[in-house]
């Protein structure tokens, strides 16, 4: 009787059923459920506060003086607490996602696996067997945590456009094929063995999940597996001169979309009762790496240097940082990141999301830690 019982515990974790099951949660595909007007009438103050922190443009627009927020939404167990758009922006308008778009590919790599299209330890080659033979080393989790070891410039402001190799492949000699531009850098460590922020390695991640899902999801592979399932209508992914997804940069969405991959990753990869992304994933996803913990190019851990699958995640590493990044949020959370400070910032703990777009080019015109922290107080706690 014993070992019949035990069989069928084994037989139970063995199975389907015994896999990390989606949230029960009604999703916003179709639209949020706002309750913007009860939060404005409850904490008047609260709101006050947090606008007074976002919204302090001043001047003439070109003078770019105090934070220039474009839009702000806060969205609490599924339902959308606070929204607010400047600058002319509303919410119809997609706004360019910068290195948001990071995340967004590491959330196709996510569903790539899934339909067991790739490996994380595949090797480019075997989707891009043009490049050298000595690149062979680099793996799909090289690209996705960005470790392929590829010497790389990420220079923007105040540097040397002729040293930049970000710059050359976005605009310059590498925009016909920007992952062959990226692949054709020389190695500055065996791959895997350090963290280099790269929109290169991305790039190239992004080919080689075209290359892997296009035989059977067709060249709209992105929105047929993601973007039209979480509801997504308004995204669009730019490509490069040879019609390949950029990956690292240049996709536009309304914030209220960005608000709805923030939820699908806090629901752990899961939408409508349906799991998207493999079991674990997530997990895995907001785990600081292997190379990242190791060795660091850029050894300036100013916000939000802990890095998992192209998410930036609030917690102490040991070893390389003793503080957390936003001190004052709670240490689950995490981040998508993108230059001039896009955010969607996930708190699982909370059941929250804040998203914010805008167009600050001094990088301390924006305390991200004080502006999380403002929103979470929208939600009811002190």
């Amino acid at each position: 009787m014993r070992a019949a019982v035990l069989g069928v515990l084994l037989l139970v974790a063995c199975s389907g059923e015994a896999r990390a099951e989606c949230r029960a949660r009604t999703p916003p595909t179709a639209g949020f459920v706002r309750r913007t007007e009860e939060i404005a009438r409850n904490y008047p103050d609260r709101v006050r506060a947090l606008e007074e922190r976002m919204f302090t443009l001043t001047g003439e627009d070109e003078e770019r003086i105090g934070v220039r927020t474009d839009a702000v939404l806060v969205v609490h167990q599924g339902a959308l607490l606070y929204e607010r758009y400047a600058r002319g922006y509303d919410r119809t308008n997609p706004h360019l996602a910068w290195s948001v778009t990071k995340t967004i590919t590491s959330l196709l790599t996510g569903r790539a696996v899934a339909e067991g299209a790739l490996g994380l330890d595949d090797s480019v080659c075997r989707f891009v067997p043009e490049v050298a033979d000595g690149k062979c080393a680099i793996t799909v989790r090289h690209l996705l945590t960005m470790s392929s070891g590829l010497d790389w410039d990420e220079g923007y402001e105040g540097g040397e456009r002729q040293a930049s190799s970000v710059v050359a492949m976005l605009v310059g000699q590498g925009r016909r094929d920007m992952a062959a531009f990226v692949l054709g850098h020389d190695f500055a460590a065996a791959p895997g063995t350090a963290f280099r922020y790269s929109t290169g390695d991305t790039t190239a991640l992004a080919r080689v999940l075209e290359v892997a899902m296009r035989p059977t999801g067709g060249l709209d592979w992105d929105f047929r597996t993601l973007f039209e399932p979480l509801g997504l209508s308004s995204m669009t992914f730019e490509r490069d001169a040879g019609g390949w997804l950029v990956g690292g940069a240049y996709s536009f969405a309304t914030p209220e979309d960005w608000a709805r991959l923030g939820l699908f990753m806090l629901d752990d990869g899961c939408w409508a009762g349906t799991r998207l992304l493999p079991e674990g994933w997530m997990r895995d996803a907001t785990t600081p790496s292997a190379p990242f913990r190791a060795k660091r190019f850029a050894d300036d851990l100013t916000f939000p240097l802990e890095e998992g699958y192209s998410i930036w995640i609030n917690r102490t590493v040991p070893g390389v940082r003793d503080t957390r990044p936003l001190p004052s949020v709670p240490e689950d959370a995490f981040v998508a990141l993108g230059h001039w400070n896009q955010l969607v910032v996930v708190i699982p703990s909370l059941d929250l999301v804040v998203v914010r777009a805008g167009d600050d080019r001094d990088e301390t015109a924006l305390d991200v830690d004080g502006f999380v922290r403002s929103a979470i107080t929208l939600t009811g706690t002190p």
